[in-house]
């Protein structure tokens, strides 16, 4: 998991899409569900051993990036591949439902 900024959203966010799906966490300090949802994305991470890269956007300090997203509330999760976002979910889903959700578009875990 790492923090993405305008500066390195390019890179981190749009080139890497290019080889792995990257799921983008749009969240700020101040939201409830934000906090509970972020450890379940990193557990779910770590489980998918490099199926997906997470990154975070703090949409309070990125209003460019959340905009450009047409953000409405957050959390909100966008999956990105090949440089375009494919999907998303809004809310603070539990594990089993972020892991149907990656699982409509990432490749098999190799046996």
């Amino acid at each position: 998991m790492m923090d993405v900024t305008i500066q390195n959203f390019e890179a981190e966010v749009i080139e890497a899409s290019m080889t792995t799906p990257v799921l983008v966490d749009f969240w700020a300090p101040w939201c409830g569900p934000c906090k509970s949802l972020g450890p379940v994305l990193e557990k779910v991470e770590a489980a998918y051993e490099g199926r997906f890269k997470l990154v975070k956007i703090n949409s309070d300090e990125e209003q460019q990036l959340a905009q450009a997203f047409g953000i409405k509330s957050i959390p909100t999760c966008v999956l990105l591949m090949n440089g375009q976002p494919v999907d998303g979910f809004m809310g603070a889903l539990p594990e089993g439902q972020v892991k149907q959700f990656l699982d409509k578009h990432l490749p098999a875990a190799e046996a």
